[in-house]
């Protein structure tokens, strides 16, 4: 983005509306109170300029595109956990928070943003369970098949059986989350904000939409990728 001390905050978020989630990182307000320069809004929240025009610059930065079949399993666990499971965990507030407010808002308008909330609620609550059992028991096992085959030894017998247990399971929580967020998807007409939405309002949707395709990716790694890998790395070690 071409950004300028100049240049008011709300002129920047109606250019990019995923703006809006950096300066609400940083405490400034994007939406009523976003008629000021990004250089005064910097100062009264005595925040860097020249850091947040970075992160600014960077919003659009195209992802790179990985072969994730041929990694490892232990480098590709270790991927699901820093990259998709820390941007749930990093973008759960944000989002409640945003919810919230909009629900709060604009609820008695559009009663839809209500239950948004409620929805988003509810699965944010499932995931950040679900995430806790698999880095404290599926993805620490599948870790102990990877070692076993590189050792040459028999991995140890786990509590839960066998390893299609907990995955039969994180598939099934996968399933749930999904459903949720395509009522989510038709609650918001695909995230499309109405006509005389706010930037909050917008900046919910915006988020939203990219939340579900972090999380579209997130379980394609895992339900397609490093499960059938793990059963058949099981299968293997008898």
């Amino acid at each position: 983005m071409n950004i300028s001390e100049n240049k008011t905050v709300a002129e920047i978020v109606t250019k990019n509306i995923k703006s809006a989630h950096i300066f609400k990182k940083h405490g400034i307000d994007f939406c009523c109170g976003g008629g000021i320069s990004v250089e005064k809004a910097c100062e009264k929240k005595g925040v860097d300029f020249s850091e947040l025009k970075k992160e600014l610059d960077n919003i659009d930065e195209v992802s790179k595109s990985y072969d994730y079949d041929s990694w490892n399993l232990d480098f590709l666990i270790d991927h699901i956990i820093n990259i998709h499971h820390t941007y749930v965990e990093e973008n759960i507030t944000l989002l409640i928070q945003y919810a919230n407010r909009v629900a709060k808002v604009h609820g008695h308008h559009y009663t839809e943003v209500v239950k948004i909330n409620q929805l988003f609620t509810e699965v944010a609550n499932e995931l950040t369970a679900h995430m806790k059992k698999e880095e404290l028991i599926l993805f620490p096992f599948i870790k102990q098949l990877v070692k076993a085959e590189k050792e040459g030894t028999v991995a140890p017998n786990p509590h839960f059986g066998t390893v299609n247990n907990p995955i039969k399971m994180m598939e099934e929580e996968h399933e749930n989350a999904g459903d949720i967020f395509k009522e989510i998807a038709k609650l918001s007409n695909n995230y499309t904000p109405p006509e005389s939405a706010c930037n909050t309002f917008r900046a919910l949707y915006a988020k939203l939409e990219e939340f579900e395709q972090d999380l579209h990716q997130h379980i394609h790694l895992e339900n397609n990728i490093l499960f059938p890998k793990a059963i058949l790395l099981e299968n293997s070690n008898k």
